[in-house]
């Protein structure tokens, strides 16, 4: 399975690489919006959307809010929309604290779990455009923000692995532990810090980098481990078959899209 993993990751890596630093923000724009449908779709099924013809519309209904956002990114709402995004995973914390609401497979349940996959899913597109289009290195500060998630991931599952004995969350996510989190945290820090660097940030503004780089590696965990407990209501071990090793375009989005809002807003926010 790991040797899976790593091959996968060998060969998407790449390619992300190569589509964020090649491509122009209004590419970028559609490919996300494409990549962020395939997660959606997988999270109407983890949110128990039975009905093909149900989830067909639901990403129809999305694919054109992609498009009026679009439209309308270079105005107010776009900053209005990231904070919505880094206020949404406050309260998501909370949900993780009362795992075992919304669990029940109702209507009401359904709503609320289309609602939050809006919050999750239409952020993070914003954030995405923002940081690519941004004047001066928008591409690599893009590309930075998901190689603090990378670097963060890969830091948690060796650290999890040598140290790990205190689960994070063992209702949710088993296979998650303290050691793990303090390892994503130091290697996306130290990503960032790398980074910013190259990026000629100096002095206080780099120190604002990390501190932020901490806080977004926070706040992937609380995107990862919120995908868990949607899998887990839904009692499906991933959201999809799309990647091998890797499971579907949520398993290896959720961290991303928690950290982009709160990176994006951070950057705006310490005038990088």
């Amino acid at each position: 399975m790991l040797q899976q993993r790593v091959l996968t990751a060998l060969l998407l890596a790449p390619l992300a690489i190569a589509i964020i630093l090649l491509l122009s923000t209004p590419w970028i724009a559609l490919v996300g919006a494409a990549v962020f449908l395939g997660a959606m779709e997988e999270w109407t099924r983890l949110a128990n959307v039975q009905k093909p013809a149900s989830r067909m519309a639901l990403l129809v209904s999305a694919a054109v809010l992609f498009a009026l956002l679009w439209m309308g990114h270079a105005g107010a709402l776009m900053p209005l929309l990231l904070v919505l995004g880094v206020a949404w995973w406050l309260l998501a914390c909370l949900w993780l604290r009362h795992f075992a609401f919304g669990a029940a497979p109702t209507p009401e349940n359904r709503t609320l779990k289309l609602a939050a996959g809006a919050f999750v899913i239409f952020p993070a597109w914003v954030a995405l455009i923002a940081l690519h289009g941004r004047e001066v290195h928008g591409h690599w500060w893009l590309l930075l923000a998901l190689v603090i998630v990378w670097a963060a991931d890969i830091g948690a599952y060796f650290s999890g692995r040598t140290f790990g004995k205190r689960k994070l969350a063992p209702q949710i996510s088993p296979g998650k532990t303290w050691a793990g989190a303090y390892g994503a945290m130091v290697a996306g820090v130290l990503v960032a810090l790398a980074g910013g660097w190259l990026l000629d940030v100096r002095d206080t503004a780099l120190l604002g980098l990390g501190v932020l780089a901490a806080i977004t590696v926070a706040v992937s965990i609380v995107g990862d481990l919120l995908e868990s407990l949607m899998k887990r209501h839904a009692g499906m071990k991933d959201s999809g078959s799309v990647f091998p090793g890797h499971g579907g375009l949520l398993d290896r989005l959720d961290s991303v899209f928690a950290a982009l809002p709160v990176f994006a807003l951070g950057l705006q926010l310490l005038g990088l």
